[in-house]
């Protein structure tokens, strides 16, 4: 895509998200406004992190392949027959083969183009320890494999956007490992399916669903409780409010008082434009909200990336705190903005920080079955309120796609109230791995269920932290929190074997 036409696709975004409307006004994580949506990914945004560890290269080992996919494994109209191609990428470097009964891992894609999150550091890392084949998978309607035949025509209407939801992406998922275990005649290799974020909320939903295609699954800060309200609705702001509080009080401080200051310096004659000025914004501001969605993204991005060594949620506060003495309250938010993004001539605060087809994806996924109820009352966190109303979020969303969400649907296809009770009864071999500075964690399975359905947490780690490439820099804790996931894959793959030895006899 040309410079051109990148702008006018932000462009067309952002109207779409204009009318669409502020479901939840100015919240960290709304589905109406995907701009401000930190993704649920293990992919740092751009001006995060080092590349070494988080744009880790893709080797001539990985091939790409494609895979007739049927588009609606649930019926049986003529339509549903319809096929699409879905393109899913193999590493055979490490895999003892399928008559050593070498395992396979299966990177179940999320809501992104499959290169955006290739290759994935855990799976390289531990493959060739573990002889195992290495599958990606990319989900529909994401990346290359679009059905329909074009974009266009597959987001053409809810018709056509029916076909784009998780039961149906799994169904693919198992669809194609049951191909490839044919294929490569390798029936006795048991599967082990991974995910981050989303893609590991599907990765722990597989295993429940499909016992008998995976034997395990790793689910990387899945918050497959953040739905129908098991969840305090101001989960996610509430642990962005305490990272920061945590760095530094005096920044806490700064930045819960800027949000009035910010509204007032609005209010008086040229405001916007005094705003625009302090905070060297590109272009002239339309209301102090727009300001105020980038200073949230902001932080809630900071929070929720907020990895070692650089650890941005210091950065933002290094800023804040650092600024001269005698600068008022929005120079030193702004000395904070500075400090994370880089130093710049303006900012844009139309800024897309993922790319565009996440966005319009995830903004069909949230409106349909994916409705996380984020939301925050008074002083309860460092923003301004912003509470979550389902009428609103619903006439929005019916308004715009003319089909009503399903708020109440994920947990009652997959499950999610008395988590706990339920798993122990018939679930195992799911690690639920999770950083409890990452936002998404109050969403998250935070205790063990059984011997097998495991929680796995580090009190300093951050979003899909565990998921990405190692190195020599991880903290302690962190090479800790791998150690312990490696060895628990290991003893699952351990009693498969015995097990399938014992019924070979």
């Amino acid at each position: 895509m040309n410079r051109s036409s990148l702008i006018q696709s932000e462009q067309w975004l952002i109207s779409i998200l204009a009318i669409i409307g502020l479901f939840f006004d100015t919240t960290c994580i709304s589905a109406a406004q995907a701009k401000l949506l930190p993704r649920l990914s293990a992919k740092r945004p751009p001006f995060l992190g080092e590349p070494a560890k988080f744009s880790e290269p893709v080797s001539e080992d990985f091939q790409t392949f494609y895979f007739n996919q049927t588009l609606d494994h649930f019926n049986y109209r003529p339509e549903s027959y319809t096929t699409f191609e879905q393109r899913y990428v193999m590493n055979f470097k490490y895999w003892g083969g399928a008559n050593a009964r070498a395992p396979i891992f299966v990177y179940l894609g999320a809501e992104a183009d499959l290169d955006y999150d290739l290759p994935v550091g855990f799976l390289t890392d531990n493959a060739s320890q573990f002889k195992a084949l290495l599958v990606y998978i990319e989900h529909r309607y994401y990346g290359k494999s679009i059905p329909f035949g074009s974009r266009k025509e597959a987001f053409k209407d809810a018709s056509s956007l029916g076909y784009f939801n998780s039961a149906q992406a799994i169904a693919d998922y198992a669809e194609v490992i049951l191909y490839l275990k044919r294929k490569l005649l390798a029936e006795n290799s048991p599967v082990i399916v991974f995910g981050a974020s989303y893609g590991g909320m599907l990765a722990s939903w597989f295993r429940l669903k499909y016992p008998h295609v995976a034997l395990g699954a790793l689910a990387s800060s899945a918050p497959i409780l953040y739905f129908d309200d098991i969840t305090p609705q101001n989960g996610y702001d509430s642990i962005v409010t305490k990272n920061f509080r945590e760095v530094s009080e005096s920044c806490y401080r700064t930045i819960s008082k800027s949000w009035s200051e910010i509204d007032r310096v609005a209010s008086e004659p040229n405001g916007l434009s005094i705003l625009g000025n302090k905070f060297s914004i590109c272009d002239q501001l339309n209301n102090s909200g727009e300001l105020k969605e980038f200073l949230e993204r902001t932080y809630c991005i900071a929070a929720q990336y907020d990895d070692p060594p650089s650890y941005p949620v210091s950065m933002v506060c290094g800023g804040i705190d650092g600024a001269p003495e005698g600068n008022d309250t929005l120079s030193r938010v702004f000395a904070g903005v500075v400090a994370l993004r880089g130093n710049f001539s303006c900012y844009n605060t139309n800024t897309i920080d993922y790319p565009i087809e996440t966005i319009e994806g995830w903004d069909w996924q949230t409106c349909s079955e994916m409705v996380i109820p984020t939301g925050r009352g008074d002083n309860d966190t460092m923003f301004p309120p912003a509470p979550f109303n389902l009428t609103t979020f619903s006439r929005d969303c019916t308004s715009f796609y003319g089909v009503p969400p399903r708020p109440h649907w994920v947990t009652t296809y997959y499950g999610g109230h008395d988590i706990e009770l339920i798993l122990r009864r018939f679930a195992s071999n799911i690690i639920f791995s999770n950083g409890l500075r990452d936002p998404y964690s109050s969403g998250g399975v935070l205790k063990n269920i059984s011997q097998t359905v495991l929680a796995i947490t580090t009190v300093n780690g951050s979003h899909c932290l565990d998921i990405l490439l190692a190195t020599s820099t991880d903290p302690d804790w962190l090479v800790m929190q791998r150690k312990a996931e490696v060895e628990n894959i290991e003893s699952w793959i351990a009693q498969y074997y015995v097990d399938l030895h014992a019924m070979k006899k």
